[in-house]
């Protein structure tokens, strides 16, 4: 226990200055915390940074499983759970396929094959938190991926537990497996909110019942024989809450992710064994060519696939690409998967070292890419390597070819439902604009115009005659949206949205008629209802009738007519 620690108080004595040049500079952690552990590597024992992998991992998945939400994945589940599986058949053969190329044995190429095909969830969570938050489709087909491919594994790293594959041993493993997550949705449904009601307003209490409920998970998984992943994981789902109604608790345990999210990435650099420094020329190469083969297929054929097969299912294009721009990383799955292969001596050193330097790459790549994506999508798009799909916008879309004079809506979501329902009591003639399938038989069914399409994409302006509106209302809270839209200089006067002041007045300036901040519109109403309050012109009772009264009008969250959609871009 103190060789852990003291590797610990290590990681954090060399992560330290790395983070403070980052937060400095304004850089992204990630490559900088996986240099730190590069140079942290030669002070801390590869036994001990083995261990410390696992733990951090295995609370990171426990972290995961907290945060899910199946109530914001749903709608695209199936979808998701396709690109899943296709990732894992082709990019994963194509990866066994390859390694027996260059001569790995079958029973380890396997390794190299899962090590392409899975990707990161605690890259992929973070780079895509804004579009998770705003319920865009792209973070929602993140999420949902990423959600499949842990499952899946979850069962691989039961089955390896067992060390063979005889049905005999893989079965009761599997089936301890199992049992942690039904107990662990038992607990969820039966015993959390009892917890809750315990603790009352101690979010420290809270804070606590959860530790202890994520050691009894990880001592049952411990006892059964299984991987203390698999315990992690099912202690999330035993805690997965909505984060409003326990907000102290979840804003606790956020802290304690990043401090794992910190040693997870500088353990990783510090597993990494340098080519040609630490090793000898014939080794390094063979090393490289299995590395460079492990990115390429993860950095660059995994997404090209998931995008082909998200156009094909009639997602667009813009949407396709950013969401397949999203799994271009190793899975820290992978690498426990790896670890505990190495462990067990069925996965030889040279592999290993591969798989360790190809996650430690594509996980300093994906925050470029991430970081990029518009930019890259848009180079892909100018130079024809990505079509428009405009086919599809032709036969999904319905508009009036005299459709003129008329407001063009960006999403219909809430506020694009609202729009729709004033324009229709003005009579006035609109086109809705939507890139969402599976809010395509809703619009069709409730709106007279509308155009499925990218509205970051020329074509579908031009689809919804955007020449001869009148005005065009964006209710996408994106600034590269909002951007893109203004870039185009329509006639038609253009209405935005955001998040913030200072992106609402650049926006103004670049050229918008209007621009709604919703945080700063709620505040001022609020303000305006106290105001009546504490002058007498509103009584409480008024105030509280109006209120039942409006909400009453709207159909609740989750029921089928409700008018909280998400957000579509």
């Amino acid at each position: 226990m103190t060789d852990l620690l003291t590797t610990v108080a290590i990681v954090f004595i060399v992560a330290g200055p790395f983070l403070l040049v980052a937060n400095r500079f304004q850089l992204p952690t990630v490559p900088l915390l996986i240099l730190a552990g590069v140079v942290a590597g030669p002070f801390i024992d590869e036994e001990l940074t083995l261990e410390l992998a696992q733990y951090g991992i295995a609370l990171l998945v426990f972290s995961f499983g907290v945060s899910v939400q199946f109530s914001g994945v749903r709608t695209v589940f199936l979808d998701s759970e396709v690109v899943a599986l296709g990732q894992i058949l082709v990019v994963g053969s194509l990866g066994v396929g390859f390694g027996l190329v260059f001569g790995v044995p079958v029973e380890e190429a396997i390794y190299l094959g899962i090590a392409a095909a899975l990707s990161s969830t605690i890259v992929g969570t973070s780079l895509f938190q804004t579009e998770i938050r705003r319920d865009l489709v792209r973070g929602r087909l993140a999420e949902a991926i990423h959600l499949g491919q842990d499952l899946l594994a979850i069962v691989l790293i039961l089955v390896l537990a067992a060390e063979t594959l005889a049905l005999g041993q893989v079965a009761p493993l599997v089936a301890y497996g199992l049992g942690l997550v039904v107990a662990a949705v038992l607990v969820n449904r039966y015993l959390f909110d009892v917890i809750g009601e315990f603790a009352g307003d101690s979010d420290e209490l809270m804070i606590v019942s959860v530790i202890s409920l994520l050691v009894v998970f990880v001592g049952a998984a411990e006892f059964a024989g299984v991987s203390i992943v698999v315990g992690a994981f099912a202690a999330g789902l035993a805690v997965r809450h909505d984060p409003v109604e326990y907000l102290g608790l979840f804003n606790g345990l956020e802290s304690v992710r990043d401090f794992f999210v910190a040693i997870f990435f500088v353990t990783i650099g510090a597993l990494v064994v340098l080519p040609f420094v630490e090793i000898g020329w014939n080794e390094s190469v063979e090393k490289l060519l299995l590395t460079g083969g492990i990115v390429l297929l993860t950095a660059v054929v995994k997404p090209a696939i998931t995008t082909g097969i998200l156009i094909y299912q009639g997602y667009e294009t813009r949407t396709a690409t950013l969401t397949s721009l999203n799994t271009d990383q190793v899975s820290e799955f992978s690498l426990i998967i790896a670890i505990e292969a190495a462990l067990l001596g069925v996965l030889s050193p040279s592999l290993f070292d591969a798989i360790i330097l190809a996650a430690a790459v594509t996980m300093v790549t994906s925050t470029i890419t991430g970081s990029y994506n518009e930019k890259i999508y848009r180079v892909l798009a100018t130079h024809g390597v990505l079509d428009g799909t405009h086919r599809k916008i032709d036969e999904w879309s319905d508009v009036p070819q005299n459709t003129s004079d008329h407001v063009i809506v960006v999403g219909y979501g809430r506020q694009g439902r609202q729009l729709v329902e004033a324009c229709e009591d003005l009579d006035q003639p609109y086109v809705v604009i939507e890139n969402d399938p599976v809010r395509r038989d809703e619009v069709v069914s409730e709106c007279d115009a509308f155009v499925f399409g990218d509205a970051m994409e020329r074509y579908t302006w031009e689809k919804a005659n955007v020449e001869t509106a009148r005005i065009a209302v964006s209710t996408v809270d994106s600034d590269p949206v909002s951007r893109r839209i203004l870039s185009f200089e329509f006639d038609a006067d253009v209405t935005l949205r955001a998040s913030d002041e200072e992106t609402a007045l650049d926006l103004l300036e670049e050229g918008a008629l209007y621009v709604t901040v919703p945080e700063l519109l709620a505040g001022q109403r609020l303000t305006q209802y106290v105001q009546e309050l504490l002058e007498g012109d509103l009584t409480p009772e008024e105030l509280r009738e109006e209120r039942m009264a409006v909400l009453e009008e709207r159909p609740r969250v989750g029921h089928p007519d409700s008018t909280n959609a998400p957000v579509t871009r």
